[in-house]
C-alpha cells in the first residue's frame, strides 16, 4: 500500500500540504482533484521520489514497479512502436539477455533466457504495443514513424501508450485525456477499468473520473481529504458538509436561481412532458451538488442576447474544404434561435471545419449559407487564445471592446472569472493556458452573443471553471453549437446532437450513450466496413425522411414555448401590480377591474397554449423516439 504520514510539503514559502496523511491500498483507483496550484503535480512528484517532504514520511513498497507519463520526450528519432515497447523495461532486459545468451552458445543460459522472455510476454509484445497505439488513435502506417514527426499532442499520446505498456503495480497519470477525442477517452476508460494495479489519476474530466476511480482525494486547505466513490459522489458528500455552513450555501442559491429562469416555462403539468421532466431533474440535481462549489472563485452569467430573425443560419447543400481537399458536402441544415447542438464525430471528421464555417471563418466551396439579420456570434476556439494581446492586461483587452464602460464595472466583470488584483492588470504574457481560456470566454460573453460556437472550450479549464461554465450555459438563452470531449458539459447543456461522419452532417438521436454504443461496436467480418456504410446510408435516408416530419413540429413547439414565456412575463407583471395595496382604494376601482380582466384573460390564454404545447411536445417526443 501507499502511506503518507503527517506530510508537510512547501513550494518556496508557500505551504501546499501541512501535517496531512493518506493511505491507498493496493488495487485502488484514486482521483486526485483540487484547484489549480493546490499541489496535485507536486504530490505526484513526491510519490515518484522527485521531491522530498519537508516533514513526514512517504512509504511505497520497494518491489512495486511505478509507471507514469513523461512530460517531455527526448528519443525523437525512435520509431513510435519501439518507443512504446521501451516502456516495458522487463521485456527489454529479457530481449538483451536472449541476444547475449544466443551469442554465448551456452545451452542452459539460452533456455533460461528464452523462459525469461516468455515470462515477459515477449512473443505478443509487439501486438500489444500496436493495440495500444491503435486504441489511442494512431493508424497502422504511423507505428514506424519517428517520434519527432508527430505534433505535441500526439507525442503526449505516445507517452501515455508507453506508460500503459509498462507492467506496473502503480500507474500515475496526469491529465491523460488532454488532446484526446471522445472516442479515445472511452477506449482509455475501458482500458483503465481492466487495469489490475493501483491507479492515481489527475483529471479535470468529471465523467472520466466517475467511470474510472473508486475514491477521490481532494486537496483543500493544505489537507488531503478522501471521499468514497467517483467525482459525483465526492460532490454530493462535500455538498452535505458545506451545506451546514449557511453563508456559503446562500451564495450557491443565487446560482441555482439563475437556472430557475431556464425551467420556468416547463413548470406547468411537467409530469406530462418528458422534456419538462428532464429540465426539472437537471435543476434538482444542480441543487444537490451545487453547494460543493459554493466557494468557487468563478461567478458569471451570460447577458440576455439580442433578438435575431429565425432561422439564425440556413445551410443548403453546402460543401466545405480547404483548397482541393473536400472535407464535408451535402450539408442542408437549419440552426434556429434557442437550438443547443452538440457535434459528435471522430478527430478529423470535420467538426472544427463546420464550426469555422458557421463562424464565418471558412467560405463554402459550394452551396449557400444564409445568415440572419442581427446575428451576433461568440466563437471560442483554441486559436482565439493566441489572438489575445499578450502585452496588454486582461483589463485593457476587455476595455478595447467595452467602449465607455466604467473601469469598476469591467473589474467586477473580470472578477467573476477570477481576474482580480494584479492578475487583472498585469500583462497577459504571465497567464497560463487555463487563464487565457478564461479570458477569451470573458471577452466573448461581454459581447452578448445570440449564437455561441464552442470548439473544445474546456481543454485548459479546471473542474471549478468547467462547473461555472456549465451553469452559465444552462442559463444562456441564445443558440449554442458545441464541440467537446467533456461529456458532462455536453449532457448538461445540449438538447440535440449532430453527427459529423463520412463527409456529411446529420442529426443523431439517442444522445451520448447511443453514440458510445455505436463507436464501441466492432466491425464484423471482412466486409463489415462496406456493409456498415450501406446500412448507414439507408439509415441516413430513413432518418432524413423522419426529420422532414419532425422539423415543422419542433418549430411549432418552440414557437408555442416562446408565446408561453412572453405571456408568463405579462402575468408576472400584472400580479406585481395587483399586489399593490393602494390599487384596492375605491377611487381606483375601474383600474382594478381592468387589471383583473387582463389577468383572467392572460391566464385563459396561458392554459390554452400550455395544452397545445404539451400535446405538440408529446407528439414530437414520439416522433423522435421512432426516428
Amino acid at each position: 500500500m501507499i502511506q503518507l504520514e503527517h506530510i508537510t510539503l512547501r513550494r518556496g514559502v508557500e505551504v501546499l500540504l501541512e501535517d496531512t496523511s493518506l493511505t491507498v491500498h493496493a488495487g485502488q483507483k484514486i482521483g486526485l482533484v483540487g484547484p489549480n496550484g493546490c499541489g496535485k503535480s507536486s504530490l505526484f512528484a513526491l510519490l515518484l521520489g522527485e521531491l522530498e517532504p519537508d516533514t513526514g514520511e512517504v512509504r511505497i513498497p520497494d518491489e512495486w514497479t511505478v509507471a507514469h507519463m513523461a512530460q517531455q520526450i527526448r528519443e525523437l528519432d525512435r520509431p513510435a512502436i519501439e518507443y512504446v515497447l521501451d516502456g516495458d523495461t522487463t521485456l527489454r532486459a529479457a530481449e538483451r539477455e536472449v541476444a547475449e545468451a544466443d551469442a554465448s552458445g551456452d545451452g542452459e543460459r539460452i533456455a533460461r533466457a528464452h523462459q525469461q522472455y516468455d515470462d515477459a510476454r515477449g512473443f505478443d509484445a509487439r501486438a500489444r504495443a500496436g493495440a495500444l497505439l491503435n486504441g489511442l488513435g494512431f493508424a497502422a502506417a504511423e507505428h514506424e514513424k519517428a517520434v519527432g514527426e508527430f505534433s505535441g499532442g500526439w507525442r503526449i499520446r505516445l507517452s501515455l501508450a508507453r506508460a500503459l505498456m509498462c507492467p506496473s503495480d502503480l500507474l500515475m497519470l496526469d491529465e491523460p485525456t488532454n488532446h484526446l477525442d471522445l472516442e479515445t477517452i472511452i477506449w482509455l476508460e475501458d482500458w483503465l477499468k481492466r487495469y489490475a494495479g493501483t491507479l492515481v489519476l489527475i483529471s479535470h474530466d468529471r465523467d472520466f473520473l466517475d467511470n474510472v476511480v473508486d475514491a477521490i482525494v481532494h486537496i483543500e486547505h493544505d489537507q488531503l481529504n478522501r471521499y468514497a466513490g467517483g467525482y459525483s459522489d465526492f460532490e454530493r458528500q462535500r455538498a452535505e458538509r458545506m451545506a451546514l455552513q449557511q453563508a456559503q450555501f446562500e451564495k450557491q442559491q443565487k446560482k441555482v436561481a439563475h437556472m430557475q429562469a431556464f425551467v420556468d416555462r416547463f413548470r406547468y403539468k411537467a409530469s406530462k412532458a418528458k422534456q419538462a421532466q428532464a429540465r426539472l431533474k437537471a435543476l434538482e440535481r444542480m441543487e444537490k451538488i451545487a453547494p460543493a462549489h459554493a466557494d468557487s472563485p468563478f461567478d458569471f452569467e451570460f447577458p440576455e442576447p439580442g433578438r435575431a430573425a429565425d432561422p439564425l443560419m440556413a445551410l443548403r447543400d453546402v460543401q466545405l474544404g480547404y483548397g482541393k481537399v473536400r472535407v464535408l458536402e451535402g450539408i442542408s441544415l437549419n440552426l434556429a434561435a434557442g437550438d443547443r447542438i452538440g457535434l459528435l464525430g471522430v478527430n478529423g471528421a470535420g467538426k472544427s471545419t463546420l464550426v469555422k464555417a458557421l463562424a464565418g471563418e471558412l467560405e463554402p466551396q459550394a452551396g449557400s449559407m444564409e445568415v440572419s439579420r442581427n446575428l451576433q456570434i461568440g466563437y471560442f476556439a483554441q486559436h482565439q487564445m493566441e489572438q489575445i494581446d499578450s502585452q496588454a492586461s486582461p483589463l485593457v483587452n476587455l476595455s478595447r471592446i467595452a467602449g465607455d464602460t466604467p473601469e469598476q464595472k469591467l473589474r467586477n466583470f473580470l472578477g467573476g472569472f477570477a481576474f482580480s488584483g494584479d492578475l487583472a492588470t498585469d500583462p497577459c504574457t504571465r497567464l497560463s493556458g487555463g487563464e487565457r481560456a478564461r479570458l477569451v470566454l470573458a471577452l466573448i460573453i461581454w459581447k452578448a452573443p445570440n449564437l455561441l460556437l464552442l470548439d473544445e472550450p474546456t481543454n485548459h479549464l479546471d473542474l471549478e471553471m468547467r462547473h461555472a461554465l456549465t451553469v452559465a450555459l444552462q442559463g444562456f438563452e441564445g443558440a449554442v453549437v458545441t464541440v467537446s470531449h467533456d461529456r458532462h458539459l455536453l449532457s448538461a447543456t445540449v438538447d440535440e446532437y449532430w453527427l459529423v461522419a463520412e463527409g456529411g452532417v446529420r442529426p443523431f438521436s439517442g444522445g451520448l450513450e447511443a453514440y458510445r454504443r455505436m463507436i464501441s461496436q466492432p466491425e464484423s467480418g471482412g466486409t463489415g466496413k462496406s456493409a456498415g456504410r450501406g446500412n448507414r446510408k439507408a439509415e441516413r435516408q430513413r432518418k432524413a425522411a423522419a426529420r422532414e416530419r419532425i422539423k415543422p413540429l419542433a418549430n411549432r413547439v418552440k414557437k408555442l414555448g416562446q408565446q408561453i414565456e412572453k405571456l408568463e412575463g405579462e402575468r408576472d407583471r400584472l400580479e406585481k401590480r395587483l399586489a399593490d395595496s393602494d390599487l384596492y382604494q375605491s377611487e381606483r376601482a375601474d383600474e382594478l377591474k381592468r387589471l383583473l380582466g387582463e389577468s383572467g384573460s392572460i391566464k385563459q390564454r396561458l392554459e390554452s397554449l400550455e395544452g397545445e404545447w404539451l400535446e405538440a411536445e408529446e407528439e414530437l417526443e414520439a416522433l423522435r423516439e421512432n426516428a
